[in-house]
């Protein structure tokens, strides 16, 4: 029989409250267990009733919820994923982990990490989501700690490289990107070159170790420079004018990021130093910003892409691997670096 169509008023959404399917089944006409099987599109409907209940539940706005249906069966389907809002290139990567897990049919939940708001604090707000796997962008966690998470569920470290056989991990070739830069410099006549260092992030100690290979390998050891600042405008900034200030002044800088180069050219400009006629500047991750006209920044190009499809490639790995109670050590992936030139470096100054 086929159920009577419901009038305009049946069909008003409930107000304050999620659609449920009781609600469905009401204003439709037909028993709950009847919309279970429409919505589960399984035999036991007449192609009409199914027609006549998915129209109901697309009026009223009805959203089957699929996380409650998924921990039912002991699922979630989600990656949890920290981060920190103040790092551009992590919104890339966000952007690009997102499409990534969609097409493995898992969705992201984010939490951030603040001057506020503790790592440990945004990892656990991840695990009360039931969240599957983590992904965690620049962590500075103690490697102790992620392998006490580690011991009892999928983590992948993003762009913070490890040897460790707990967890996962993939970056790029943070060494071999700042020898690139520093060559790079050399052959354009450089050098005093001069690296602003943001020792305590991700990447850090690999970018420094990669200047200072490359400055011993040029015959530049008693040109080294290294200032240790933030990984920021405010870093960058605070940085070069430092390096201005004092003499001989480099011809070159290499910050550790895009956001520190920003800071160093703005504040080099301010100072009255043209970029590059008087200073050239190398900037690490060719974030979006590197390209605008005004910054035009020569950079190290990361892939984000690349970096977020194998970050849920390591971790649906070790959930599948997990399932079969199976044993495995880390999977730790290296991804190439290359150089981007741009107009914010050029040939040293005549008579530096």
């Amino acid at each position: 029989m086929t159920p009577d169509a419901p009038g305009p008023e049946a069909l008003r959404p409930p107000t304050g409250r999620r659609v449920t399917m009781r609600d469905v089944a009401r204003t439709a006409g037909v028993s709950q267990p009847l919309v279970s099987i429409v919505f589960r599109n399984v035999p036991g409907a007449s192609e009409e009733t199914r027609a006549h209940v998915l129209a109901v539940a697309a009026k009223l706005g009805y959203r089957r919820d699929e996380r409650a249906r998924l921990l039912r069966q002991g699922r979630s389907r989600l990656l949890g994923v920290a981060f920190e809002p103040v790092q551009p290139f992590h919104g890339e990567i966000l952007d690009a982990l997102h499409t990534a897990a969609q097409e493995r049919n898992y969705e992201v939940v984010l939490s951030a990490v603040t001057p506020h708001r503790a790592e440990d604090a945004a990892l656990d707000a991840l695990l009360r989501d039931r969240c599957e796997a983590l992904v965690l962008l620049g962590s500075s966690l103690p490697q102790t700690r992620l392998e006490q998470i580690g011991a009892s569920m999928p983590i992948v470290s993003v762009t913070r490289a490890f040897e460790d056989s707990v967890f996962d991990s993939v970056a790029i070739d943070d060494h071999r990107g700042a020898v690139l830069a520093v060559e790079h410099l050399f052959a354009l006549g450089h050098r005093r070159i001069a690296y602003i260092d943001a020792d305590r992030e991700a990447g850090g100690a690999r970018r420094r170790a990669g200047y200072q290979d490359a400055m011993l390998a040029a015959g530049l050891s008693d040109q080294m420079l290294i200032i240790r600042e933030a990984a920021s405008e405010i870093g960058g900034a605070a940085a070069v004018t430092r390096l201005l200030s004092q003499g001989p002044a480099p011809t070159a800088v290499m910050a550790f990021n895009d956001r520190c180069a920003v800071g160093v050219i703005s504040q080099a400009r301010l100072m009255g130093q043209r970029v590059p006629q008087n200073l050239s500047v190398v900037g690490f991750d060719d974030s979006e910003q590197a390209s605008l006209p005004y910054l035009d920044l020569t950079t190290l190009a990361q892939d984000a892409r690349q970096l977020a499809r194998t970050a849920v490639e390591l971790a649906l790995r070790r959930l599948e691997i997990a399932a079969e109670n199976s044993a495995v050590a880390g999977e730790h992936v290296t991804l190439p670096v290359r150089l981007i030139p741009r107009t914010s470096t050029a040939l040293v100054p005549a008579g530096l």
